[in-house]
């Protein structure tokens, strides 16, 4: 599958969190750089070594960031989805012990900080994608073996 998706909110976030960096932290994180600049000899003033270390973190990810934003493909969803397990779907899965196991089918560039989004390219969601409500989904690990049934797919979260 495609490494380069990303749901219309996941796009979202990445923007807003470069925004956030470019216009707010990073002029905060320069101006303190060149007043502990101006306060004389750098090589022992932890206040300039930290923030000139920030300002290159905050460079690093500001490029990341407009590198990665214009390599994504933003999937919307499509009424011609609903039935079945594709990109941008909630899925329910139901072991034979009961458990229930709740999760977004998304980009991989979405899944930090959240534990209810799994990446497209994870074997779980391999396995259900095309999938529809009631069918099997057998997922193969070196340890074992695993089985569950979809019981619910959902594009929207009410």
């Amino acid at each position: 599958m495609d490494t380069n998706v990303i749901t219309p909110e996941g796009h979202a976030a990445l923007k807003q969190e470069l925004d956030q960096l470019w216009r707010q932290e990073r002029p905060e994180v320069t101006r303190l750089v060149q007043w502990a600049a101006s306060l004389g000899d750098r090589s022992e003033n932890a206040d300039y070594q930290y923030n000139k270390k920030r300002l290159r973190e905050i460079d690093r990810r500001v490029r990341f960031l407009r590198n990665r934003l214009d390599k994504l493909r933003v999937v919307e969803y499509s009424p011609v989805q609903e039935g079945r397990a594709f990109f941008g779907a909630w899925v329910a899965l139901v072991d034979e012990d009961g458990r229930e196991l709740l999760f977004r089918i998304v980009g991989p560039d979405e899944i930090y900080g959240r534990k209810d989004y799994v990446s497209v390219n994870a074997p779980i969601v391999r396995a259900c994608l095309g999938k529809a409500v009631g069918d099997e989904v057998i997922v193969r690990t070196p340890e074992s073996v695993k089985s569950w049934d979809i019981e619910s797919i959902r594009y929207h979260i009410d």
